[in-house]
């Protein structure tokens, strides 16, 4: 009986592809769904059909109870839920927050560099190593620090190195 089942059903996709390619592409958006829905309802009706359909109908039930009570609380996080999907859109993180990013907002001036570094104008080379250290180990985005951070941090510190 399995027999039969398969040679209907590579027949039917046989005409149905047949079909589909006759189909200009906007035609073949339509088709596929139109197709889904009577596919799913032939579906059913053969599983009802052969008294297969107990498990189906329990699957439903168990998947309408779990909804019934998941969505209240869904709903109470949806601002949240909202957020996430929006990051997850948009490809996951900040741009800042991902690695090999470095923030390039405008150009840093000697002055700001020993500001960021909280050195005196008058410091070693030793001085500037020790100071950007001491900053890394506080603002290192590893230890939950910014990147943003210690990107200007790298920044000061390489170019009082290099002046």
């Amino acid at each position: 009986m399995i027999r039969v089942y398969v040679l209907v059903f590579i027949i039917a996709a046989f005409f149905w592809f047949k079909v589909f390619l006759q189909k200009s592409a906007d035609e073949r958006k339509q088709y596929i769904k139109i197709s889904t829905l009577y596919g799913v309802a032939l579906a059913f009706l053969l599983l009802a059909v052969m008294g297969r359909l107990n498990w189906i109908i329990a699957a439903f039930t168990v998947l309408i109870a779990f909804v019934s009570r998941f969505l209240p609380i869904a709903l109470r996080y949806a601002p949240q839920l909202q957020r996430l999907w929006q990051l997850y859109r948009s490809g996951g993180g900040y741009a800042a927050e991902k690695p090999g990013n470095v923030p390039r907002a405008g150009v840093m001036t000697m002055e700001e560099a020993y500001k960021v570094l909280g050195v005196s104008v008058s410091a070693s080379r030793q001085d500037i190593i020790d100071a950007h250290r001491k900053l890394m180990l506080k603002n290192h985005p590893d230890r939950g620090g910014s990147s943003y951070l210690a990107a200007q941090i790298n920044r000061a510190k390489d170019m009082l190195l290099n002046k």
